[in-house]
């Protein structure tokens, strides 16, 4: 997708994928990372995303990238937080507590700014790019995370050709060929969601599940 394209969602505040509870399956799932509390986690494609919020109440420092810089600054000032604003190698950083937004471009970020990250969260950015740039993202943002790193990743699966993305179908099948070779995969979850979300339904969708990923980077 073209930059424009989210800058103009968040201009007109369609933001149907912004959750204002954090995301059930983050709460059951990552505790199974074990994670010391003090980690500093990736999460790109960030958003406003209340997620963070619970990442950072568990103890962790989080690291964010967003292409909307009102995105980020909406962030904050829902928590009432100022944060300190510098420029820096990959975009405007934004830092208050144990947050640092980055507004910028999540393909920029290179080895060095993220080789403190003990974990990667994708719920929202790996579905919310077309065929062309996952395989870019993958080959890039996810390869340059340090070995070690662990990650849990949220994915959609339906028929494609049912609805329009974003947000796009990832399949098991893809996730491996995307990320098999350079991180250990194994599906904690998948389960029918199509009942609880009247979006899919209304536009056709005749399936629907979210699925569950551990990661381990080799």
């Amino acid at each position: 997708m073209e930059p424009d394209f989210w800058h103009e969602r968040w201009r007109q505040n369609r933001i149907g994928f912004h959750m204002e509870e954090p995301l059930p399956l983050l709460c059951k799932h990552w505790p199974a990372l074990g994670l010391p509390t003090d980690s500093r986690v990736f999460v790109p494609l960030c958003g406003k995303s209340v997620d963070m919020a619970w990442l950072a109440g568990r103890g962790h420092r989080v690291l964010g990238v967003e292409l909307s810089e009102l995105a980020v600054r909406q962030f904050f000032d829902e928590r009432g937080l100022a944060p300190e604003v510098h420029d820096g190698d990959y975009g405007q950083h934004f830092s208050a507590g144990p947050y640092e937004l980055v507004c910028g471009d999540a393909f920029a970020l290179d080895a060095e700014a993220l080789a403190g990250c003990a974990a990667i969260y994708d719920r929202a950015a790996l579905i919310a790019l077309p065929p062309d740039l996952r395989k870019r993202y993958a080959a890039s943002v996810w390869r340059r995370l340090p070995a070690g790193c662990e990650g849990l990743l949220v994915t959609l699966e339906y028929p494609q050709s049912e609805k329009a993305g974003p947000p796009f179908s990832v399949d098991e099948a893809e996730v491996r060929s995307l990320l098999e070779g350079d991180w250990r995969i194994s599906v904690l979850e998948r389960h029918d969601i199509l009942a609880d979300e009247p979006r899919f339904h209304d536009a056709g969708a005749t399936r629907l599940h979210t699925a569950v990923y551990r990661l381990h980077h080799l």
